[in-house]
Order: structure tokens, then C-alpha cells, then sequence
């Protein structure tokens, strides 16, 4: 008891001497004082939920049968996981990619969502876009024209969504079965898409107002629609899923899941 009181003298001693210190000192630079420390403590804390938040999640998208399933099991297993049918719920997983797990070092694992393109599962698609670091939108080269329609109305929706403009995801065009002699360059296909997506602004700004299931607008009004005008970057690549040709695609994980 005789040692508590000593520490609460003690404590009470030292709290007079920092208050008659603190009288001392003019009131202007106590506030500049404050000033500066509240700023430090929220600049901590805003690069520590920076940091929190970064996301490691890529979601695959795109229409029924462009190829989704096996870029995702390629991308997981290095396999095509033949025998798969066109998935009903979402395949999830986290994992180090196929290709550097050979890799020595510290290597971030990836959280890989492939999301069926079936239109009546797409609602499924907005429980994971709020947490994605990149959006794969997968379309099949090969058969590209019969589908390119869809297709364009589908990537245009999504581009379109709050969750995606907002946070400005990137967005990559991965077009699938180009080992194929007769598919469709990615060149090709972004032009064409661009062209059906011009379409489909055009046509939606002119019943703007019941068109609801879309937040943002495209492009610039009275230009072409590009996709380098959205506020999302879009860009294009090559691969084919069967043959485990993903190499663009790794590059764009790993360039927006950093190491």
C-alpha cells in the first residue's frame, strides 16, 4: 500500500510539472503543436487502412462458354481441368499462380473469383466487385462475332456500375482461343466492341431516364466511343486456356496484386 501511494505522489508530482510547463508556453504554438499531431495521427492511419484494404482479388467475368473455368484452373493448377461444364456457382480460391510457384521468395497468394456468365447468375458478380483489385473480362475469340453483341452489352453494364467506376478497377479484355487459325485478333475485337458499345450509349442516353440499372454514362458526347475515354483503365490481351498460353494475363494479376 506504502509503494501505491509513493506511485500515485509521484504521478501527481509529474502531472503538476507538465501543466505549470504547459502554462509556460505560449497558447499559439500549443496549437500549432496540437495541429501537427492530430495531422500525424491521421496520416497514420489513413496509410494503414490503405493498406488494409488493398485488395488481392481478381474476378473473371465474362459470357457462358468463353473459357473462364479452365483460365481459372490454369491459372490455379496449370491444368485445363477437362470434363468441366459450364459452372453454376462461382469457383473461388486463393493460391500462389501455377507458374511461380517454382519461385523462391515471399510470393502474395491471389484470390481468384470466376463468376458464371450465365445472365440470370450475374447478380452474383456485384458481391465481389466491391473488393476487386482487377476485373478479367473473358471473351471467346473464336466465336466472337455471333457473340459480340452480348458480349458489348454485357462489358458495357459493367462498366457502367458504380462500384467499378468509382474505384476506377482495372479492367483487362482477355480473348480467349486465339491459338485458333480462324479466331479473332484482340485488335479485332476491341474495335468491334468499342463500335457495338457506341451503340448501345447511343441508344440507352436516349431513355436516360428509365434506364436505372446503370450509374455512370461512357465515353464523350458527340465522339466515337473508345475505351481509352472510360475512367476505368481497359486494355486487351491474348490467351488460350487450353493451351496454358496465360502470360498476358499473369502480367495484368500481378500488375495490380503487387508482390
Amino acid at each position: 500500500m506504502e509503494e501505491l501511494e509513493q506511485w500515485k505522489e509521484q504521478l501527481s508530482h509529474l502531472s503538476h510539472l507538465a501543466m505549470d510547463r504547459l502554462r509556460e508556453v505560449p497558447p499559439n504554438q500549443l496549437y500549432v503543436a496540437a495541429a501537427i499531431a492530430i495531422f500525424t495521427t491521421l496520416l497514420l492511419l489513413s496509410v494503414r487502412l490503405f493498406k488494409r484494404s488493398k485488395s488481392n482479388t481478381i474476378v473473371l467475368t465474362g459470357l457462358s462458354g468463353s473459357g473462364k473455368t479452365v483460365i481459372f484452373y490454369q491459372l490455379r493448377d496449370g491444368s485445363t481441368h477437362e470434363g468441366t461444364v459450364t459452372s453454376m456457382e462461382p469457383n473461388e480460391d486463393t493460391f500462389i499462380l501455377h507458374n511461380e510457384k517454382a519461385r523462391k521468395g515471399k510470393i502474395k497468394p491471389v484470390h481468384i473469383v470466376d463468376v458464371p456468365g450465365h445472365s440470370r447468375l450475374r447478380p452474383k458478380l456485384d458481391e465481389y466487385l466491391p473488393q476487386a483489385a482487377g476485373i478479367v473480362f473473358v471473351v471467346d475469340a473464336l466465336d466472337f462475332l455471333p457473340n459480340c453483341r452480348a458480349a458489348s452489352e454485357y462489358l458495357y453494364d459493367l462498366l457502367t456500375k458504380g462500384s467499378v467506376v468509382r474505384k476506377k478497377i482495372p479492367v483487362l479484355i482477355l480473348c480467349n482461343k486465339t491459338d485458333k487459325v480462324t479466331a479473332h485478333t484482340k485488335e479485332f475485337i476491341r474495335r468491334q466492341m468499342e463500335k457495338e458499345i457506341d451503340k448501345f450509349r447511343a441508344s440507352r442516353s436516349a431513355i436516360s431516364a428509365a434506364d436505372i440499372a446503370n450509374e455512370f454514362t461512357l465515353g464523350v458526347p458527340g465522339e466515337p466511343f473508345s475505351f481509352t475515354q472510360c475512367s476505368n483503365k481497359v486494355t486487351a490481351a491474348d490467351a488460350s486456356g487450353l493451351t496454358g498460353e496465360i502470360s498476358q494475363l499473369e502480367e495484368f494479376i500481378r500488375e495490380h496484386v503487387k508482390q
